[in-house]
């Protein structure tokens, strides 16, 4: 069984590939990575049967390597989140071992592991959203460099994030629009889903910017935003976000 280690505190790494050789001596540790930038180069050209993951690495949230990275391998998130805190994700993972990790949950999340014998899928937006809600991690603002400029943005301005062949942009309220440097994947988890909604591949909305909606052709919703869209842009819900943005907007 190849096991990649995703931890940055080299002790904890060291300590958990002894535990994982004590239970079973065919585990080979493929590589020991300490960063969310090491790990995403590696993962481009290597693959494991399992990976054990901390949820906080030295540069950020490891849920940042899934939005850089398709991970097919299974994964068991190593935490020093509390007990309630991780219950909720039980069903979505093989396991969520609390530090310092006992002998006895290590075999038992191993064990786990090998009965399942399918590669496991985790619902990664889901579990991020989830804890980022609960350190309130959403932001509240953002800092765009423009030439030699810096411009702040309030949240609370923001109309709607929007990509087109230029780059992806956010618009304000006052109709300006600022390229900005991150993909429309990040934005969803970078701010609070109460207040903005992706309704298409290229639309993240605020539903303060949401004017008149009409039913629009095989069940979608078309939408007039304030400000205006792009012209070539438009403010449709597709098919498959259409039942969920029924649901966003009637809270």
């Amino acid at each position: 069984m190849r096991v990649l280690i995703i931890e940055d505190e080299v002790l904890a790494a060291e300590r958990l590939e002894e535990m994982l050789y004590e239970i079973d001596p065919s585990v080979k540790v493929v590589a020991k990575i300490g960063s969310i930038s090491e790990s995403v180069e590696w993962l481009k050209a290597n693959n494991a049967d399992l990976i054990f993951l901390d949820i906080q690495l030295s540069d950020g949230l490891s849920f940042t390597i899934f939005d850089e990275i398709k991970v097919s391998s299974p994964v068991i998130f190593t935490t020093t989140f509390d007990q309630y805190a991780i219950k909720a994700f039980d069903l979505n993972s093989i396991a969520y071992l609390l530090k310092p990790i006992s002998h006895k949950k290590l075999e038992e999340s191993i064990q786990k592991f090998k009965s399942l014998k399918t590669a496991f899928a985790i619902d990664i937006a889901v579990l991020s959203e989830m804890l980022n809600r609960k350190e309130g991690r959403y932001k509240e603002r953002i800092l765009l460099q423009i030439g030699q400029n810096y411009k702040k943005i309030e949240v609370s301005d923001i109309a709607y994030f929007y990509a087109v062949d230029s780059g992806i942009y956010v618009r304000t309220f006052s109709g300006t629009s600022y390229p900005i440097d991150f993909p429309l994947e990040k934005v969803e988890s970078m701010f609070n889903p109460e207040m903005f909604f992706r309704i298409n591949r290229k639309l993240i909305i605020s539903h303060k910017s949401i004017g008149h909606m009409i039913a629009y052709s095989r069940g979608r919703i078309k939408i007039t935003l304030n400000p205006e869209i792009e012209d070539e842009l438009d403010a449709i819900v597709s098919i498959n976000k259409s039942g969920e943005f029924k649901k966003w907007m009637d809270k």
